[in-house]
């Protein structure tokens, strides 16, 4: 499978505009991001690249198109990528309890009560970003003994992971990308929990289950999209947890959950991305 490969120079924009551009990108198929140099690079699926979309983002940021490096990439050993590039341990603090998220080739790991392995591939979700540190946040936060969990947009399975060691009873990951359910079984195995993995998206969630939590770290217009399925599959009194969007799309987020009869909780916030929290 070959990919598409971005690369913007972000080193003359202001500060905010990587993160504009991540969430925009994110909005039209691209679900992989790393920043190296001042250049943000993104990733996406060659049969998922739109090459007009793209131009819709440069031009709803008044940016020139040329300043969007557009490459095909072949199939690699992206673990080895991200050994050379980018990926380090993070440690997550959730308060009471913390988690620590390495790779298999780390050596110096710092200690934590948690201890994740993760060897990411072309999928989202080392704790790096700030949707997903937030939602870890949650998950060490708030009790997992004895929940059904479900990781809706799993990619590395890192939060269904950490559920699982906290305590959940059972955990199912489902994703639209094979990559991300590669990557997401493989997680598993290597950290020696028991977590079911499914290739889909929200309309293959079963209708004869319901979960106890839901973890949804996707992008704003899909969770707008999907949360009436994700509300028939979360129980009376069950938590559902979604982040992917900024401080300022929580309104139109929390109307949408409102409307489905969804109570508001709370969110936590990094860097103006948030984790919000509503209870059915």
């Amino acid at each position: 499978m070959n990919y598409i490969k971005l690369s913007i120079n972000v080193a003359d924009m202001p500060e905010y505009m990587a993160d504009v551009l991540t969430y925009e990108l994110g909005e039209i198929g691209f679900s992989t991001f790393e920043t190296e140099n001042d250049t943000l690079i993104a990733y996406t699926k060659q049969t998922d690249f739109n090459e007009e979309s793209l131009k819709e983002v440069a031009e709803s940021q008044s940016l020139s198109y040329d300043l969007f490096l557009v490459e095909e990439v072949e199939d690699k050993d992206w673990n080895e990528e991200w050994e050379k590039n980018y990926f380090q341990p993070i440690v997550v603090d959730g308060g009471e309890s913390k988690c620590v998220i390495h790779s298999s080739f780390h050596t110096d790991v710092p200690k934590a009560d948690y201890e994740i392995v993760i060897n990411p591939k072309m999928s989202f979700g080392t704790g790096h970003h700030e949707t997903t540190s937030s939602m870890l946040r949650w998950i060490l936060t708030d009790s997992m003994q004895g929940k059904s969990v479900l990781d809706m947009g799993c990619g590395t399975a890192v939060l269904g992971i950490l559920a699982k060691m906290r305590g959940a009873d059972t955990v199912m990951g489902v994703d639209i990308d094979e990559w991300c359910k590669e990557n997401a079984t493989e997680s598993v195995a290597l950290n020696n929990v028991e977590m079911e993995i499914k290739l889909g998206d929200a309309s293959i969630l079963p209708t004869d289950e319901v979960f106890d939590v839901i973890l949804a770290n996707i992008n704003r217009n899909i969770l707008l999209a999907d949360m009436d399925k994700y509300v028939n599959s979360l129980k009376k009194g069950g938590n559902l947890y979604m982040s992917g969007f900024y401080t300022e799309d929580i309104p139109v987020i929390r109307e949408k959950a409102e409307s489905l009869g969804l109570n508001f909780e709370d969110f936590k916030e990094k860097n103006n991305w948030v984790a919000v929290k509503f209870v059915k």
